[in-house]
């Protein structure tokens, strides 16, 4: 965003503080990143470790011990590398002609054998358990890179957005006491979107209560903008100074249906999803399919719908939420266990829905006249430590509606021609209600499938309509 100011313009010293700690942050990260890497090969301390074990362990009583290690030391070490590499190529049960070969050139041979493929066992485990500790470490390193990155953008985003003028501070302070409304402070901010936002010091006068709702109308009546309270303000005005936020109306407004079912019948989805209200004027909805079915499943994508829930109602970018819950998902567990994220945010002030999908089915948009498809070719979410994701932008007209669909929905339907049979029962149905629309959808699919479930299905209709 050019029009923000640069690092180092800030003037008030609350933007400035938050920026030295994403400072911090970011020399903390690039901290992590300059340590040791990940590691293919043993260096030559640990082959040398490994040979000094195993002669320790086999050679000590051997009636050629001088011999083997002393003159012919460089054979004996070539002999316990030759190992070492026919165990990389053929694994514990190596060739013939090299056990052959190692009982003519020493007596000990099943021994040495056996203690150098225990030594190269052990040698191998810690150089895994290394390259795990290097994977977590650049994965907590991206994490504080993100969320330094974070701080820095809504620095930025709070030093241009915030401005004064007293002028209109004292009229509204004045308007709010005609309507017996005292009013301390107001800081006033301008969004991205460029609507307005008021943030007020407030109490009702004594031995009355005012609706929150009231002082935002009064507000907008002084401003010239409609507004509406905040995202989760309290209902309530008392007596007592509170902080209310007043924030200019939206134009749109949506409404969700969902239907869904177990595999084969089951109660227990592996699906999971979201909606819900965000910051700037949002509408977020999400689906998460977990790998597999039944209760598993359904932990894993509740676990990361309630993340992403948490990440996005904080202001977190979709993208940097995704890839935190990527990384906290590669790192936090030893076997890989996916889950697809699929999200639609919708604007509901210019009517626009941002989709972003990392491993999930297609989306489907209909439209008055046709209906359009938003497929994914990215992974899903806990598979790699960096993760793609997919993302488009939509332009939505009031009557418009995005369905969502977890695979289990498509497998109904005859291979190689899901997206067709789907968008040829969304042109063809009339309904406007999404919750109505979702159930005859997912009966639809169904009846095609002429079976119970092969999985989890789970369709959520999302109609945005101009207010």
């Amino acid at each position: 965003m050019e029009e923000l100011k640069e690092k180092g313009a800030f003037s008030n010293p609350y933007v400035m503080q938050m920026d030295k700690f994403a400072d911090s942050l970011v020399h903390l990260s690039r901290t992590f990143f300059t340590l040791e890497g990940y590691k293919g090969t043993f260096s030559r301390e640990e082959l040398e470790t490994m040979f000094s074990r195993v002669t320790e362990q086999v050679c000590e009583n051997c009636e050629n011990r001088e011999e083997c290690l002393g003159e012919k030391k460089i054979q004996t070490y070539q002999r316990m590398y030759d190992i070492l590499c026919a165990v990389e190529k053929y694994g514990a049960e190596i060739n013939i002609e090299l056990k052959r070969k190692l009982q003519k050139q020493c007596v000990m041979a099943p021994r040495f054998l056996r203690e150098t493929l225990e030594a190269f066992e052990n040698a191998k485990q810690q150089l895994i358990w290394n390259n795990r500790m290097v994977q977590n470490r650049e994965g907590y390193a991206g994490q504080l890179q993100s969320f330094a990155k974070m701080i820095q953008y809504t620095t930025r985003e709070l030093e241009a957005s915030i401005f004064e003028d007293r002028h209109l501070e004292k009229k509204l302070k004045n308007y709010l006491k005609k309507q017996n409304i005292k009013m301390m402070s107001a800081v006033f901010y301008i969004t991205p979107q460029g609507k307005y936002e008021v943030h007020l010091s407030v109490k009702a006068p004594k031995g009355q209560c005012i609706a929150t709702k009231e002082l935002a109308h009064e507000v907008g009546k002084c401003l010239g903008h409609p507004m509406i309270p905040g995202q989760n303000e309290r209902p309530i005005l008392g007596n007592e100074y509170a902080s209310i936020a007043c924030v200019e109306g939206a134009k749109y407004q949506t409404i969700q249906g969902v239907a869904r079912i177990g595999k084969e019948g089951e109660s227990i989805s592996g699906d999971t999803f979201l909606m819900t209200d965000l910051p700037g004027g949002k509408k977020g909805i999400a689906l998460s399919d977990g790998m597999g079915s039944g209760e598993e499943a359904f932990r894993d994508s509740t676990m990361v719908v309630e993340m992403l829930e948490e990440l996005l109602e904080a202001g977190f970018p979709v993208n940097t939420a995704i890839q935190m819950m990527n990384t906290a998902l590669v790192i936090g567990r030893e076997e890989v266990r996916f889950s697809t994220v699929d999200v639609s945010l919708f604007d509901l002030y210019d009517g626009t829905c941002e989709i972003v999908k990392a491993g999930a089915s297609t989306t489907f948009i209909k439209r008055k006249n046709k209906v359009e498809m938003i497929r994914s070719t990215s992974l899903p979410i806990g598979v790699l430590a960096d993760i793609e994701t997919d993302q488009e932008k939509l332009e939505l007209e009031s009557g418009d509606m995005v369905i969502m669909v977890t695979d289990g929905v498509l497998d109904m339907l005859t291979v190689g021609e899901q997206d067709t049979i789907m968008c040829t029962l969304i042109e063809q149905s009339s309904l406007v209600n999404p919750k109505e629309f979702a159930n005859y959808l997912l009966g639809q699919a169904l009846e095609w499938g002429q079976s119970l479930p092969g999985d989890d299905m789970t369709i959520i209709v999302t109609g945005i309509w101009k207010l």
